[in-house]
């Protein structure tokens, strides 16, 4: 685990010198750090790549993760950024980003995923129509993880 003083240092430093993004890496860990639009850093932080592990077969997936179906062939995912907390809308009396059939546009706003005490705006990198929701509001995500499928316009 990366040493938080280190961590607040390179933080400090980003601001300092008015850098976007730094991304460092060993044998051991990896550590991306990013300011977003308000200027606040976000961390992800990973232990170093492994080997990769083959794939399971498609009998082998697990009961919560809903599995890949031909009706997804041609959607784009929403990937999660970072590990943290999925929310759906801003404030709980507010309607959510995106629902299913809502038409989206690159940079649009579709979660936030708190990570740390910091409310991350999670925009769309693709234009097209929310297929699927693959995430529920309040869920725990990982790196990596799929929030939601679009079919691409």
């Amino acid at each position: 685990m990366i040493d938080t003083r280190k961590l607040k240092e390179l933080v400090r430093l980003m601001v300092e010198n008015d850098l976007s993004e730094l991304d460092l890496r060993d044998q051991e860990e990896k550590v991306t750090i990013r300011r977003g639009s308000h200027g606040a850093p976000v961390v992800m932080h990973a232990p170093a790549a492994a080997p990769a592990a083959p794939a399971p077969a498609p009998a082998a997936a697990s009961a919560g993760a809903p599995a890949a179906s031909d009706d997804d062939a041609g959607l784009v995912a929403i990937e999660s950024p970072m590990v943290g907390t999925f929310y759906s809308r801003p404030n709980p009396d507010s309607d959510p980003f995106a629902t299913v059939g809502d038409n989206v546009s690159s940079g649009k706003v579709v979660c936030i995923v708190e990570a740390m005490k910091v409310f991350n705006e999670i925009k769309s990198e693709v234009s097209g129509t929310i297929e699927k929701v693959l995430v529920n509001d309040g869920d725990a995500v990982e790196f990596g993880q799929k929030l939601f499928l679009v079919r691409p316009s």
